[in-house]
């Protein structure tokens, strides 16, 4: 299967490219990204097969489906890595916490946060790609506080491949920056900048538009990618998950095949909830995608009035702070999908220089077809943890606010699977204000000690360990610096 650009093509780069082109050069044409030219169809045998096979099992058939150009055995060390999770066979089990509600939890892994399900296998790949053309990679990460860890993790020590991560400053929670700052590998870099995480993230993606940026790595004999989603080799393993939870349900005899069910996904780059719509174009029986927002409610702006505008918006640092993102990079995919590569340059383009672009009323019904959006606070987030805990599950603080789409979102009775995309051991301090109703300003040390002995909540060692592991990176510089502090990474490493 080849891949083709959201933006259309500038005549330059290959009007069609490979999964390891597309992975390995995630920048498209006009500052576009890379999709499939067409998603695989898999018929109703394909779900009812998988039924009794495991979660590896079915990743590779969706990555064989995919017709990708890597060779088997490389996919299978890949999906090796779902091993280290807290269960091989189930990386990420389905919970039931209501008559008609179902918990995904995504946080098993290794830095217990949804991205490791992606990044793990990813990081492999690319990898091993890399080593086998005998070429060097610098792997650019902007993240709002799980891609950071997840990506080097999967990287750290790894050959041919060194990392540069951008994590804003006082807009990660505790443990998420002691889980970057600590990394010891020698191919690491982990950067602090002083702003928000859209800041990271268009540094990210103009460094990788960048010619001259490139030229200059180039001089090192150094290639260019991204671990962010707008890297196509992270979108494809979230796909697999939302077959998964549809198999679950199968499975727990909660739902017969045909059966449709909602997903409710927390949202800020969209890539989660994207892998959602891919995965029901692809077969998967899903009446709607909910999108769940914080008080950054610029996807639910853009799904209920196809408006999206950041003028003269300020980005608000909430108590889910991985949702804390104005500029959301796959809602580009989905716009691709829908309207074509000419209509998302238009839109791109408007948002790009002037900060806000409208589809027309039939734009935003085909839209509003596949997904509906709400969104809510942070005092709603606390009072639904606490709810939670009392019946006896533990949330984080993003998960939280799927229970507002559950609330209002659902027109039909259906059963429903929110997406949990972080353990309650990453936001320790919100949880237990949540539980504690009060604003004290606890440590995430306080926090996970007195949370994991009062209600006797595990608390993974990987996460105790942090307490006392070196910091190994205090870099804190401004944005405009980014550029000259990964050149004398490079130059230095």
């Amino acid at each position: 299967m080849n891949f083709v650009e959201t933006r259309g093509n500038d005549g330059v780069k290959p009007v069609e490219a490979t999964f390891s082109h597309a992975i390995l050069n995630p920048s498209a044409s006009f500052g576009g990204l890379y999709v499939p030219k067409e998603l695989p169809v898999l018929e109703e045998n394909f779900i009812l097969n998988h039924k009794d096979k495991s979660y590896k099992e079915l990743a590779f058939d969706i990555l064989k489906a995919f017709e990708i150009d890597i060779d088997e055995s490389e996919i299978n060390k890949a999906l090796d890595l779902y091993d280290n999770f807290d269960d091989k066979n189930n990386p990420c089990p389905v919970v039931k916490v209501k008559n008609d509600l179902f918990v995904h939890e995504q946080y098993h892994g290794p830095t217990r946060a949804f991205k490791d399900m992606a990044l793990q296998p990813f990081g492999s790949i690319l990898s091993s790609i890399a080593k086998k053309r005998d070429e060097k990679y610098l792997i650019l990460a902007a993240t709002s506080g799980d891609t950071g860890p997840a990506a080097l993790n999967t990287f750290k020590n790894k050959e041919n491949i060194q990392v540069a991560c951008l994590y804003p400053d006082g807009g990660t929670s505790d443990v998420q920056k002691l889980q970057m700052v600590c990394e010891d590998g020698k191919n690491l870099k982990v950067i602090g900048i002083k702003g928000n995480f859209d800041d990271a993230q268009s540094a990210l993606k103009s460094l990788l538009a960048s010619d001259s940026f490139k030229e200059e790595l180039q001089n090192d004999g150094i290639k260019l990618s991204a671990a962010n989603s707008v890297n196509f080799g992270r979108i494809i393993f979230q796909i697999i998950y939302h077959f998964w939870s549809y198999i679950q349900l199968l499975k727990q005899e909660e739902i017969t095949f045909g059966e449709k069910i909602y997903l409710i996904v927390p949202s800020g780059n969209f890539g989660n909830v994207l892998g959602g719509f891919y995965a029901q174009n692809m077969g998967v029986p899903i009446e709607k995608l909910l999108v769940a927002s914080n008080e950054n409610n610029i996807l639910t702006q853009w799904i209920n009035t196809g408006i999206y505008d950041i003028r003269g918006k300020d980005l608000k640092l909430t108590k889910s702070p991985a949702m804390d993102i104005l500029k959301s990079s796959n809602i580009e995919r989905v716009i691709y999908s829908l309207y074509g590569a000419q209509r998302t340059k238009e839109l791109m383009t408007d948002l790009n220089d002037n900060n806000i672009f409208t589809m027309t009323e039939d734009e935003t019904k085909k839209l509003q077809k596949y997904f509906s959006a709400v969104n809510s606070d942070d005092n709603y987030g606390q009072k639904i943890i606490k709810e939670f805990l009392d019946e006896g599950y533990l949330m984080d603080p993003h998960t939280a606010t799927c229970l507002k789409a559950y609330e209002n979102l659902k027109e039909k009775n259906l059963k429903t699977v929110l997406y949990s995309t972080a353990e309650w051991t990453k936001f320790s301090p919100t949880v237990l204000n949540s539980l504690n109703n009060n604003d004290t300003k606890y440590s995430d040390k306080e926090a996970l000690d007195e949370i994991s002995s009062k209600y006797n909540a595990n608390l993974p060692q990987s996460i105790k360990d942090l307490f006392t592991a070196k910091i190994n990176h205090d870099s804190i510089i401004d944005k405009e610096n980014i550029e000259s502090e990964i050149v004398k990474f490079i130059r230095e490493a």
